[in-house]
């Protein structure tokens, strides 16, 4: 059984995950506007990854027994820049979004709650690599520079990403 307290910050964290969804959908669109077929490709993804992750907390929540509440997702900020700027802006955003699973962790630690902690550490391991990706693509991005035949092989790459939906446990 969930707290109150635990409760509420888990649905936090569906909108949180929402969010970022939506803003990655966001991101999609502007590559795709921008003629960047493959990074557009690369943030759709990511935005199914974003949603699985609040679905999967979403079920968390009602095999609990707590109460799913679903608040107002903000716009996203619709400008982006370069590709090297989102994705600069998208590791500041999984920086953000690691805080919040680790406040979760430490919040389960504090309410003994032994269920959500063994639940939050697939969110851990899953920001880890969030953050990885995120980082080899600003390396990769730093070394094209403003090269376009190097931004074209990147787009090209990105293209072949594809969603692989979280386990089951």
């Amino acid at each position: 059984m969930l707290s109150e307290n635990m409760t509420e910050a888990l649905n936090g964290q569906i909108n949180k995950e929402m969010y970022s969804a939506y803003l990655y959908m966001d991101m999609s669109a502007h590559c795709t506007y921008e003629g960047l077929g493959g990074f557009a490709n690369w943030f759709m993804v990511q935005y199914q990854e974003e949603m699985s992750h609040a679905m999967k907390i979403y079920d968390y929540i009602n095999e609990q027994g707590g109460k799913v509440v679903l608040n107002a997702i903000e716009k996203p900020p619709g400008t982006f820049g370069t590709p090297l700027e989102m994705f600069e802006a998208t590791l500041k955003h999984e920086q953000f979004i690691t805080k919040s699973i680790h406040e979760l962790v430490e919040l389960a630690y504090e309410e003994k709650d032994y269920a959500t902690q063994i639940f939050l550490q697939w969110f851990v391991t899953e920001q880890i690599e969030e953050e990885a990706n995120d980082n080899e693509l600003i390396a990769k991005l730093k070394l094209v520079g403003n090269d376009g035949n190097g931004l074209f092989m990147l787009d090209r790459e990105l293209e072949a990403r594809s969603f692989v939906p979280p386990a089951t446990e």
